[in-house]
């Protein structure tokens, strides 16, 4: 199944290479990298949250059809018109 981690570990491996490229002061980097690996940590569980909440959605949608696919149709108008035709001789 096709999952958006790769491309968060790309993103955020291109953020570690600025930091190593750019920041030489050791304190700011180790604080900087902190803060890239928090930031995929937190997007890799959203994605994976969204995900699951797509295929739940998705699940219970096709349950609902089917569902409304065994309604019986024929006899739910035969109901009405006798509840009608009962209605009109009064």
């Amino acid at each position: 199944m096709f999952t958006l981690d790769t491309t968060i570990d790309t993103v955020q491996s291109a953020k570690k290479q600025f930091v190593k490229t750019f920041i030489t002061n050791e304190t700011i980097a180790k604080a900087m990298n902190e803060f890239v690996d928090a930031q995929a940590a937190y997007t890799k569980q959203a994605t994976k949250v969204g995900a699951d909440t797509f295929n739940t959605l998705a699940q219970e949608s096709v349950k609902a059809v089917k569902e409304a696919s065994k309604f019986d149709y024929t006899k739910f108008g035969e109901g009405i018109m006798k509840a009608y035709t009962a209605q009109s001789k009064k």
